[in-house]
């Protein structure tokens, strides 16, 4: 009784969300390779109660390879623009790409990501913007692990937790070649690439 009390008050979650939980209710297989996957948002500035998401690229890494072919571009409409930031990102709010409403976006990262390791440089920033996009879609927030570039060199290094270090120190530290810097696909690729250098530095399987 008490059961179907429980399942009566429940919410209904819509399919979408309730296709990314089902991703983490499998026990991961040892035979199958780690998937991580690498993301950046661009967005209109760095707050996330206020600003919103303008473009988010991921790239999947699995053990030590990038995995190019296994990628996502989305750029969003944008309701809100601040041409004050357009001239970092460079996305103009009538541009050229294909532009999806957030909530297809969403749907299509969370489809995209499944239960894989999220990557990248300041990741709680670009997590904290999805979520606020997620709870704008009346769901829940992401419930996969994460990992910081940042947080990985300041261990690697022995550094303390406010010695930060920016994308671009720690592609000069690491060799590491910038292209399409401040978009959200190449910032994504170039973290990648750092973000394989402190895996193996760091002997992370």
């Amino acid at each position: 009784m008490v059961f179907d009390w429980f399942k009566k008050v429940s919410k209904d979650y819509p399919k979408f969300w309730e296709n990314y939980l089902e991703n983490f209710e499998q026990e991961p297989s040892e035979l199958q390779p780690k998937r991580y996957v690498v993301f950046d948002c661009e967005t209109t500035g760095l707050d996330h109660r206020k600003d919103v998401i303008l473009s988010i690229g991921a790239v999947a890494v699995l053990d030590n390879a990038l995995i190019v072919n296994d990628s996502l571009e989305l750029f969003l409409k944008q309701d809100l623009y601040k041409t004050e930031t357009a001239s970092i990102h460079g996305i103009l709010k009538e541009g050229k790409e294909e532009k999806i409403v957030e909530a297809e976006a969403i749907i299509r990262f969370l489809e995209f990501i499944k239960n894989a390791t999220l990557i990248g440089h300041n990741v709680n920033f670009d997590i904290e913007m999805i979520n606020q996009a997620l709870k704008r879609l009346n769901v829940g927030k992401l419930k996969n692990d994460s990992m910081d570039t940042d947080a990985m060199y300041q261990k690697f290094k022995g550094l303390q937790e406010d010695q930060h270090s920016t994308l671009d120190e720690l592609c000069k530290i690491l060799k590491v070649e910038k292209s399409d810097r401040h978009t959200a696909s190449g910032d994504a690729y170039i973290t990648a690439l750092v973000f394989l250098k402190l895996k193996k530095r760091l002997d992370i399987k």
